[in-house]
């Protein structure tokens, strides 16, 4: 169609950058499996630490049963026996047990902490002096100093090889950059000034050309050091429903407690009077010290699990919210769709062919090196077969560049006998100005065609020549947002799960409409502006709704600061990073919700634990009430319904099984319980047939089991 002589190639397009969708490496994660022999051993000796009183002072129910397995070794010194020696050492045993689930969790935070402190070593740091932008760096002032001694405010020079000293934003020059020692990931990534990929993390190392930071973070309160304190479990705040249980436990506690002191003076008028081992065995098996024990672990599991999907959470209420969110607000572009529109079809106008707007399409995406200009390309080839010209095979080509001014790009074609052809493709409206402007007309199937496509949810791009034959429009392009695969199942889960979807996006009305349809989500926010995230925030707010949503920019942090859980990416800005309760690592949308299931399995492991613990507890009632009351009231003898041997057997059963169903439920506590969408009367059918039940069930046969391999040790017998 264009005849040409070579003198001039086509721009060659640069090497994309490695970013955060480059191919990523593996994840360093801490050692180790949920639950194995080697950590235990690991975790043994912080388990005997945590027999501090200060310690288990801070659970209730564990301080009782410290307190009571102090008061049954004082009698097993003072009056030895059998029974009451190894009443006690199980007791000293459920308080190890307890504090070792706790210290299995806690070990597996510290694991993942230690290969994050490997990232800070003693840097120092060239930091500039009297700096302003566009200072030249070679000339500025520099002074070296340690990084510990930076200040906010303070601007550095970071080079190529050198590590980053201090939490911050780029200012000055774009680099690549190495976030393995915080995000596990190989793959570098690109920092720059003046966009929402301007934040940079103090441990990180630049790998090529040079960036000026300015300084965010005090010393001693950067995102690393947050990073290891939170994952450790140090600053591990309880959350509202967790403090809530737990004065529920310490309120059943203080009266089983009453019931035991007041028991004695009754037993001692009905000639039945009981032991102080007796008395502390009763105890123990009243309150609820499966869920006292295992509570604290369930809540830093949970953290943990969002720390191994590269996930941190500020605090432990960010994970519960995650689990009572209503509403969550998702970014259409890199979250919904994959992130670039790509060309999807080529629309010529009639009496067009198609390869000739191809044709025309190919050479004006030549010089556009956006993704949307590099699809056309690649559309012409695999549509028609057409292929990019070789170097030098066009003649005197001018080549005009895509720019965000213009909206446009395309080639300028000298023959040889000196005409002009010039071709150009790029936004609707843009190019019907350039064919008017050059006197030609626009037909009325290239504006109908063209909101045709938009009112599908897809971009047009109009393609139009100036040659011998005046200005005309060829056609135009379809450029689609791809929807990604799958992304309709997840929402359809969310839904069950009763949570509402709403899709934000920049585009018009009708874009946004058809990709939500396509989509599946429950509602969409189009042309969005910061002031109208925050205004559907807190809109959902007033319902009464929790609401998550994610966010990379500072013009994301209001709604970040608003909304329940914000989700901020780690490429983002530092801002977007100090709004948000939660920091993605891997800087992924669509982990919001994966968020969300890991706060709803954390919300039903507690739930699920709880109630086994208190249906646990049936099952000791049948085994100890009859052996301390049937000899003065035979009638209780019926109650001994798992026939058990005798009086110190049935005892010593329940409070063996008390402690090694701690040891048991470990695991369940530290991996979950399994999550599958559902709904609110399904989850908890599912609870009380499984754990009710199973709670119900599961200690008659193990008390029954342990009487009968311990009936025939003297004292026991």
């Amino acid at each position: 169609m264009f005849p040409a002589a070579p003198e001039q190639a086509p721009p060659s397009r640069p090497h994309p950058a490695p970013g955060p969708d480059s191919a990523r490496g593996s994840r360093r994660r801490a050692p180790g499996g949920l639950f194995e022999p080697a950590q235990l051993v690991r975790s043994f000796p912080e388990a005997l630490r945590k027999l501090h009183p200060r310690v288990l002072a801070r659970n209730p129910v564990l301080f009782v049963v410290s307190a009571g397995a102090v008061l049954t070794t004082l009698s097993a010194l003072l009056h030895p026996a059998v029974f009451t020696w190894v009443i006690s050492a199980w007791l000293w045993l459920t308080v190890v047990f307890a504090n070792l689930a706790e210290a299995v969790a806690e070990g597996r935070g510290k694991a993942q902490a230690e290969s994050l402190r490997k990232a800070r070593t003693d840097t120092v740091a060239l930091r500039l002096l009297d700096w302003r932008w566009g200072t030249n760096l070679r000339s500025a002032r520099t002074e070296a100093v340690a990084a510990t001694a930076l200040k906010p405010l303070d601007v550095v020079l970071v080079e190529a090889g050198e590590m980053i000293p201090a939490d911050g934003d780029v200012v000055d020059g774009v680099a690549a950059v190495d976030e393995s020692a915080v995000t596990g990931e190989s793959a570098p990534v690109i920092r720059e000034a003046g966009g929402d990929r301007s934040g940079v993390t103090g441990g990180t190392t630049v790998l090529s050309d040079r960036i000026v930071v300015r300084v965010s973070a005090r010393p001693g309160h950067s995102f690393l050091d947050r990073m290891i304190a939170l994952v450790e479990g140090a600053n591990r705040q309880k959350t509202p429903n967790e403090i809530a249980l737990n004065i529920l436990l310490a309120s059943l506690t203080i009266i089983f407690l009453l019931v035991v002191v007041t028991l004695q003076p009754m037993a001692e008028y009905a000639n039945a009077a009981q032991s102080t081992t007796v008395l502390v065995a009763l105890l123990v098996t009243l309150i609820p010290t499966t869920i006292g024990a295992l509570l604290s672990a369930i809540g830093i599991a949970g953290m943990d699990r969002l720390v191994q999907r590269n996930v941190l959470a500020m605090s432990g209420r960010a994970v519960e919210a995650a689990g009572d969110v209503n509403t969550l607000l998702l970014d259409k572009t890199g979250t919904i769709t994959l992130g670039n529109r790509e060309a999807a079809a080529f629309v010529p106008l009639p009496g067009i062919d198609g390869q000739q707007l191809a044709d025309a399409a190919q050479l004006s995406s030549l010089a556009d090196e956006t993704p949307e200009g590099r699809s056309v390309v690649v559309l012409a080839k695999n549509a028609y077969g057409l292929r990019a010209p070789a170097e030098g095979e066009l003649a005197n080509a001018r080549w005009v560049a895509f720019s965000a001014q213009t909206r446009m790009s395309g080639v300028d074609l000298r023959w040889n006998n000196g005409a002009v052809c010039a071709i150009r493709k790029g936004a609707a409206q843009q190019v019907i100005d350039w064919v008017q402007m050059y006197g030609g007309q626009v037909p009325s199937e290239a504006r109908h065609f063209a909101d045709s496509v938009a009112a599908a949810g897809g971009t047009p791009l109009l393609v139009a020549v100036h040659d011998w034959n005046g200005p005309r429009v060829l056609g135009l392009i379809h450029l689609k947002d791809v929807v990604k695969e799958g992304i309709r199942d997840r929402f359809a889960e969310l839904r069950r799960m009763g949570i509402r979807t709403v899709m934000v996006t920049g585009d018009n009305p009708l874009t946004a409409r058809a990709i939500a349809q396509e989509a599946g989500v429950d509602d969409y926010l189009a042309e969005a502006t910061p002031e109208d995230k925050l205004a559907l925030i807190r809109s959902e707010q007033a319902g009464g709704k929790l609401v998550a949503m994610t966010g990379d920019g500072t013009n994301d942090a209001p709604a970040l600061a608003q909304a329940d859980v914000g989700v901020a990416m780690n490429t983002g800005t530092s801002a977007a990073k100090e709004a948000g309760n939660m920091v993605d690592l891997d800087s992924n949308p669509t982990k919001l919700i994966e968020i969300v299931e890991i706060g709803k399995q954390l919300l039903i492991t507690r739930g699920a634990l709880t109630t086994f613990s208190i249906t646990n507890d049936v099952a000791k009632y049948f085994a100890i009430i009859p052996a301390m009351f049937a000899g003065s009231y035979p009638g209780l003898t019926s109650l001994n319904v798992m026939g058990l041997h005798s009086p110190t057997s049935a005892i010593a059963s329940a409070i063996i099984f008390n402690a090694l169903i701690i040891v048991a439920l470990i695991p369940l506590a530290l991996r979950g319980v399994r999550y599958t969408p559902s709904s609110a009367h399904d989850l908890l059918r599912r609870n009380l047939l499984l754990y009710g039940l199973g709670g119900l069930v599961l200690p008659f046969a193990g008390i029954k089991l342990i009487d009968l391999l311990i009936s025939g040790v003297p004292g026991l017998g």
